[in-house]
């Protein structure tokens, strides 16, 4: 029998090179797709000489031609972290409409059933606590995190536009945060900037008070969800990730913990339209997809410390890349 084949956009960075490991592991045909604006080829190297695996450098807000059949398309193609989003934020916006246009078109030409990774952020700073599926979000469109936020919400509509006017089998997974081995140290997001600053002897730097919460998914958990929302027959959004809610004041306490770092919490302003809280209510996933989290956060968080800890010095002290504007 003829193998599946699956083109996961944005193969290069932290969720995507995973995904294209497990469906390597599930014995596809697996076509990754990235620009390497934020994504790094170290995480899919592994993969190069595998008959079943090929490579695209490509920009998914051009037109895209992928030869042969597709079953599958993950559009997982898009700066993810404030610290990207915010240096690119004409090329976030575009890869979240634009990019989005292309993958579906391509679906649409296929036949192929297409998932879209849209995020809590869609939830903006949120007046409903956990956040489920229904609520619809209190988010700045002209806010510094806008330009990600409405990427998104524009993401999900003409998602749901092709569904209901072309019958496209379509698949939207709302993913919160997540962490694991492959994110980059320098990329902005809480867990690595904590573990970096911990190895490299610098303070913790925490923003506001501290009392702002987040939920954190270990990958393989989020991973999961992901692959069994695909193979569902769901067409609607679903939230994946791991309810159970920490601060993070007392989550730098717990980084700190783990690295024995000697080395103290400081605190910084916080940024404009920060999410005081973020906790994703994840009854339906349980319902459709029979799916929880299994990892807890002291056997993820010490998987991560592990890969951060073997990564070369230079790795460690290397700056945010620069970007240029198109």
């Amino acid at each position: 029998m003829e193998k599946k084949r699956v083109l996961i956009t944005g193969a290069a960075g932290f969720l995507g090179s995973h995904l294209c490991d497990r469906f390597i592991k599930e014995g596809y045909h697996v076509i990754g797709m990235d620009n390497l604006i934020t994504g790094d080829l170290r995480n899919i190297e592994h993969l190069f000489k595998l008959p079943d695996f090929e490579f695209y450098h490509h920009d998914v807000s051009k037109f895209i031609h992928v030869p042969g059949r597709l079953d599958y398309i993950l559009h997982f193609a898009s700066p993810a972290s404030p610290i990207d989003y915010l240096k690119i934020p004409i090329q976030t916006l575009k890869v979240g409409s634009l990019g989005t246009h292309n993958c579906l078109g391509l679906a649409k030409e296929k036949k192929a059933r297409m998932l879209i990774a849209s995020t809590s952020e869609v939830y903006g700073d949120p007046l409903v606590h956990p956040q489920t599926e229904s609520y619809w979000g209190n988010v700045n469109p002209i806010g510094p995190r806008g330009v990600y936020d409405e990427a998104k919400r524009f993401q999900e509509a003409i998602t749901m536009a092709y569904h209901t006017y072309h019958g496209l089998e379509t698949r939207i997974v709302r993913i919160f945060n997540t962490y694991g081995p492959r994110m980059r140290l320098n990329d902005g997001r809480a867990l690595p900037a904590f573990i970096g600053q911990a190895l490299r002897g610098e303070d913790l730097t925490v923003f506001g008070d501290g009392s702002q919460t987040r939920s954190f998914c270990y990958v393989d958990d989020l991973i999961e969800g992901i692959y069994r929302l695909l193979l569902s027959d769901y067409p609607y959004p679903v939230n994946i990730g791991n309810p159970n809610e920490i601060s993070l004041k007392d989550f730098a306490e717990e980084v700190l913990k783990l690295t024995g770092a000697k080395v103290k919490i400081v605190y910084k302003p916080l940024p404009v339209d920060d999410p005081k809280q973020r906790q994703p209510d994840i009854s339906k996933a349980k319902e459709i997809l029979g799916w929880q989290p299994t990892i807890d956060r002291s056997e993820g968080l010490r998987r991560t410390y592990e890969y951060f800890k073997q990564l070369p010095k230079e790795e460690l002290f290397k700056q945010p890349k620069e970007f240029t504007q198109h």
